[in-house]
């Protein structure tokens, strides 16, 4: 699936928004790194990242020829500041109409609109690709996430009170949210 859009964040600087590449892995990697290392919101430390170049343009080049998944790159004077995408919960029958949704901003691009655009333009091709729900979980502290999600016209279904064990703050409570596209 393919995606190119030109934004302007609130602040009013030009934003790219488009589909990943392979030529992409180096900087998806540098992201995926400096975002979990920015914050304890997210699944995993940059010190368990398993992430190589090669094997992110493998993934990159997988999504890119996907119908039933996307990863859309958000890039500030050519330089990746975020991402997000979606992929199925599952291939069998029963599931294959959900979808998980991740994403990640650098913090200097926090509330600049970043994230609402990515957020947006994914939920977006994931209605165009069929899917009837999509699903994310998100730390219960990460207020400014839920505030985003419930914008968008996500519903929290469940909590998970030890869903991350933090080494810095211990446990964090998870919030299980769904978003209906039918």
């Amino acid at each position: 699936m393919f995606f190119q859009k030109e934004i302007t964040l609130k602040d009013g600087t030009p934003c790219q928004l488009r589909s990943g590449r392979e030529e992409d892995a180096a900087d998806f990697v540098t992201l995926y790194n400096l975002t979990h290392a920015e914050t304890d919101f997210l699944l995993s430390y940059p010190d368990e990242s398993r992430l190589t170049d090669e094997g992110e343009r493998a993934f990159l080049s997988g999504v890119e020829d996907s119908s039933d998944s996307i990863e859309i790159c958000a890039f500030v004077d050519g330089k990746l500041v975020g991402c997000a995408g979606f992929s199925p919960v599952g291939r069998r029958e029963k599931v294959r109409c959900r979808a998980d949704f991740g994403i990640s901003v650098l913090k200097a691009y926090w509330g600049r609109g970043v994230g609402r655009a990515l957020t947006a333009t994914v939920l977006d091709c994931a209605r165009r690709a069929g899917y009837a729900q999509v699903e994310l979980s998100v730390v219960a502290d990460n207020a400014s996430a839920i505030a985003l999600y419930k914008s968008v016209g996500f519903v929290e279904y469940g909590r998970n009170p030890r869903g991350f064990r933090s080494r810095f703050t211990g446990w964090q409570e998870l919030v299980l949210m769904r978003l209906e596209l039918d």
